[in-house]
């Protein structure tokens, strides 16, 4: 099904520090607990807005659509965190849920970036990027993206991930929006530091 973007009644009218909070509350309903509350997410990731603007007022009383969509426009605009489109809404990336979300596959650009805290860069080196905890290892089209991810648990290193070797070689890519792309495994032969 093609999805049209969704474009706001209104306008919020709450403080950053409210956006914040519905931003995070969205991420752990989207991409970890939609179960926990009450939220049906298809395989595509997407949920009914109603029922995800039900459960944020489970612990954010006033919040409004607006509030939402807000919330959704407010985060750094490379990283594109959610998505909202005829009347629905779905977390972009780093899903924890047990069921795979379903992405395009795509061909991606020559060159994409991982950043890593450097404790693990040895690993990496040996093993290749593995998605961990996530359902997909994350690159990013941007190398300041990428470092500002990796210094999430630590000192960052940057890692190159050669992406078009990796292509032709068999690796496939999904994209997950304009700055994100995912992958099942980036075996070690396609990374630099």
């Amino acid at each position: 099904m093609i999805r049209q973007p969704h474009a706001a009644a209104g306008r919020s009218l709450v403080s950053t520090p409210t956006l914040v909070r519905i931003s995070k509350l969205l991420a752990l309903i989207l991409r970890h607990r939609p179960d926990q509350f009450g939220v049906v997410v298809d395989a595509e990731g997407y949920a009914d807005l109603r029922e995800v603007l039900a459960a944020v007022r489970t612990r954010i009383g006033s919040a409004t659509a607006e509030d939402l969509v807000a919330a959704v426009q407010s985060i750094e605009p490379e990283k594109r965190r959610y998505s909202i489109e005829e009347g629905e809404i779905r977390a972009n990336y780093g899903h924890s849920l047990a069921d795979r979300i379903q992405h395009q596959t795509g061909v991606p650009p020559a060159t994409l970036w991982h950043g890593t805290p450097q404790h693990a860069v040895l690993r990496i080196l040996q093993e290749g990027l593995l998605p961990m905890r996530r359902q997909y290892v994350h690159l990013t089209t941007s190398k300041d993206l990428a470092m500002r991810i990796g210094a999430r648990h630590g000192a960052p290193r940057l890692l190159r991930v050669d992406a078009a070797q990796a292509h032709t070689a068999g690796v496939i890519f999904y994209r997950a929006n304009e700055a994100f792309w995912l992958a099942d495994h980036i075996p070690p032969t396609y990374l630099t530091v």
